[in-house]
């Protein structure tokens, strides 16, 4: 029996147009839903196609109303028994990001898979064609469900906990940790390489009627207090720092942090290295400071965390940071 597949589009690479075959410049989310199902059911693939253009952008614009139409889209697609199961086209700049969110947002029982493209369609070496194949072949194999959300890029598949994007360009930009993928695929099918690691990450939290602000800090050498006290000024109801090292920080910027802590400010602390545990209580001393350790979480997922957790009126900090601890 053929599965049934809901594309939902929102744009990115993927459905990008360049000027020419050699152009490095292009045009995010040219194309519409469309021409990606007429290009998926040109490759002879053995499903039924319906899509959705749920929004048209680069994923460098994506926000909180794309998330809204997403959220509202997948909630119709797991409610329609006609459907098998779910692709989101999606552009690779906060690809990351939108997975997780959703992964923590949403119970699902059918396969949900983003993917998307560094080349867009008729430039040399463009992937995107066999990315969305891919694609369409895990969201119809039954093993995918129950894994959470998957990301599909460069013949693998990762949970969204994990997925990260590594390299700015080339097809092999994205990587996983503290887990590589969890699926090697081709068209032909996927080869799984672990069973799910897991219970489902799913669920944790209801959809937010608004994500609090949160801003991200980066730390460097010889860093002040000023961009933490702007932050705060305008409005952050929390703060993650993307510390050197292992979450580090100038110890009169660790103090600044503190103060907000006590002032009911959460501050969780990640690394601006791109990989690695930030632990508690390494050289940092989370327990006097009252800060929350990323763990293995990058400072853009730490800030997505911290702000269910606020929009969920967690105020409790050692129960933040056991949620961060168990969502690994």
């Amino acid at each position: 029996m053929s599965q049934n597949i809901q594309i939902l589009a929102t744009g990115g690479t993927i459905a990008g147009r360049s000027s020419s075959a050699t152009d490095k410049s292009y045009a995010a989310g040219s194309i519409g839903v469309d021409a990606l199902l007429d290009e998926a059911r040109n490759l002879g693939l053995p499903f039924s196609l319906e899509g959705e253009q749920v929004c048209s952008v680069g994923s460098q614009d994506i926000g909180r109303p794309h998330w809204q139409a997403l959220h509202e889209a997948l909630i119709r697609c797991e409610s329609d028994a006609a459907v098998d199961g779910v692709v989101i086209t999606h552009g690779t700049d906060t690809a990351e990001e939108t997975a997780f969110l959703l992964d923590l947002t949403h119970q699902f029982t059918k396969p949900v898979v983003l993917t998307g493209a560094m080349r867009p369609p008729g430039v040399l070496g463009s992937e995107g064609a066999r990315n969305l194949a891919n694609a369409l072949g895990l969201a119809s194999d039954p093993y995918s469900a129950g894994r959470g959300v998957l990301v599909v890029m460069s013949d693998h598949a990762y949970a969204a906990r994990d997925i990260r994007k590594c390299a700015t360009q080339g097809v092999a930009a994205f990587d996983g940790f503290p887990r590589g993928p969890l699926a090697a695929l081709s068209p032909a099918g996927a080869e799984w390489l672990c069973p799910p690691v897991m219970p489902p990450l799913a669920g944790r939290f209801p959809w937010p009627k608004e994500l609090p602000l949160v801003d991200v800090i980066y730390g460097q050498a010889n860093m002040d207090c000023r961009l933490i006290n702007a932050a705060i000024e305008s409005g952050a109801k929390g703060l993650v720092l993307a510390g050197v090292g292992q979450g580090n920080a100038p110890q009169s910027v660790l103090e600044r942090l503190s103060e907000l802590v006590s002032g009911k400010i959460p501050v969780v602390r990640a690394s601006r290295v791109n990989e690695g545990f930030v632990e508690r209580n390494v050289e940092v001393a989370d327990d006097a400071y009252g800060f929350i350790a990323a763990r293995t979480f990058s400072p853009q997922k730490a800030r997505l965390l911290l702000q269910l957790q606020i929009a969920a009126r967690m105020d409790d900090t050692a129960a933040c940071q056991a949620m961060f601890d168990q969502i690994q």
